[in-house]
């Protein structure tokens, strides 16, 4: 009798016993699946680490700069390249989909069809799209047919032009974290209860049934529960063209207006005209796709803190000046390193005038591109001149979630890496500058990063 006639059943046996743990005996509430995060697709997984987070060399700009700090940073993982114009308007089609699908449902004479039941729903239940019913949008031309009358409205000129932006916004929640953390905040485990008298001061937004159009206010309501630290927040998710033109006075920039979001030869060139509201809400929608696909022990999308920026932008060196670790603007050949203004009044020596497709020069010792040059890039942090001498030495951060009535000052939040306008100084791994979060801007764009799971 040949053995390898049982092997299939000794091993089955092996693993069973393998898997049974012993009863009674503490063994952990999560026993199966991976321990950490499959590689998200197009992201580079950056190492933790430390190193020297500042300017390499005196402001130029601030006659007080920032001191140098030795940091240390956790693992986390980050968009190889910037969002491009592909990837934002999958965001933009996703709200417009969506509006459409609540017309459809909401519209007499076409089927529920649009809709999806769920089991045991209550009668005020939300309503939840059946997205795997596909839009007719050719419809929509038919006068006669219900689906016209829903969809028309979306659009310019009775449903024949291009879609109505205005009407493209992002409703979405999320909790202010900052607000949980004062020690006037503190939850009562005892009790199970927060102190009386405790207050929260967040930002409320609405549709003006009038004008149609977004409305906030800061509001200051009574603490009592975890669901009161959550904020909604309603943002126009388009973004804005005219940034092309209104940028640069006495500058013809008419064909990049009409054609730089919209003509697929622009697809993989990194998304402009995009506030930091915005950026915040493109995270949170990236990860509600993520987690509708069932991933929903997965880390959120977010912004960079400044200090992850920084220090993926180093590529792993503690020093280095710019992302490709020398400290000139040009490699030995003589060429650019990166999309930059050169010289004055010349933006073409480094192969580029405005901004250029991504991943067009090499990566950084991470693998990251365009950490230097191309867009200036968005982070989560707000700006202070000397936010180095006050932040922790571990993930250093200088958060700040401004409110509407706040003064102007509390609403700037740090750029890094540098544009394709700017000269090779604000390249520089360690230099920052600034931006108000509700501006937008023809040489601003924004990547994701996400918390690794585990070290």
């Amino acid at each position: 009798m040949k053995i390898t006639k049982f092997l299939p059943i000794i091993l089955l046996a092996f693993g069973l016993s393998a898997c049974n743990k012993p009863a009674g005996e503490l063994v952990g509430a999560y026993t199966t699946g991976p321990m950490g995060d499959v590689d998200p697709y197009g992201m580079r997984f950056i190492r933790k680490g430390a190193f020297l987070m500042g300017p390499n060399e005196q402001s130029a700009i601030f006659a007080q700069s920032d001191n140098n700090v030795m940091v240390t940073v956790h693992a986390f993982w980050m968009d190889e390249t910037e969002i491009t114009n592909s990837e934002y308007r999958q965001f933009v089609n996703w709200v417009r989909d969506s509006l459409a699908y609540m017309a459809l449902i909401g519209e007499d004479g076409v089927e529920s069809e649009y809709a999806l039941k769920l089991r045991y729903e209550r009668e005020d239940a939300p309503v939840h799209i059946n997205w795997s019913k596909k839009i007719p949008w050719e419809k929509r031309f038919i006068q006669e047919d219900p689906v016209h009358e829903a969809l028309a409205p979306l659009f310019y000129d009775e449903g024949f032009g291009t879609v109505r932006t205005s009407l493209l916004r992002y409703n979405y929640t999320w909790t202010n974290i900052e607000e949980a953390v004062g020690m006037s905040h503190r939850f009562d485990v005892t009790t199970g209860h927060y102190p009386a008298g405790a207050t929260v001061r967040v930002d409320s937004f609405w549709i003006d049934e009038e004008t149609n159009g977004i409305q906030s206010t800061t509001i200051t309501r009574a603490l009592r529960e975890p669901k009161d630290l959550n904020t909604n927040a309603i943002i126009c998710v388009y973004p804005d063209t005219l940034v092309w033109v209104r940028d640069f006075e006495y500058s013809f920039n008419d064909p990049l207006l009409y054609g730089y979001f919209n003509m697929p030869g622009y697809a993989e060139y990194p998304v402009v005209g995009v506030t930091w509201e915005q950026a915040h809400a493109f995270c949170h929608w990236r990860t509600h796709l993520l987690r509708t696909q069932g991933k929903q022990m997965a880390q959120a999308y977010r912004l960079p803190t400044e200090a992850e920026w920084e220090y993926a932008a180093r590529g792993g060196r503690r020093a280095a000046m710019y992302p490709w670790g020398d400290k000139y603007a040009r490699d030995a050949e003589g060429c650019f390193m990166a999309n930059f203004k050169p010289y004055r009044g010349s933006y073409h020596d480094d192969t580029g005038t405005a901004t250029m497709s991504v991943g067009r020069f090499k990566p950084n010792d991470f693998g990251l591109f365009d950490m230097a040059g191309n867009v200036a890039e968005w982070t989560a942090s707000s700006y202070s001149s000397t936010s180095n001498a006050h932040v922790h030495d571990m993930n250093p951060e200088f958060p700040y979630v401004a409110r509407k009535d706040d003064p102007e000052i509390l609403k700037r939040k740090v750029l890094k890496g540098g544009s394709w306008k700017d000269v090779s100084y604000y390249l520089q791994c360690g230099v920052r500058t600034y931006e108000y979060q509700y501006e937008s801007r023809s040489y601003i764009g924004f990547r994701c990063v996400r918390s690794a799971i585990g070290e």
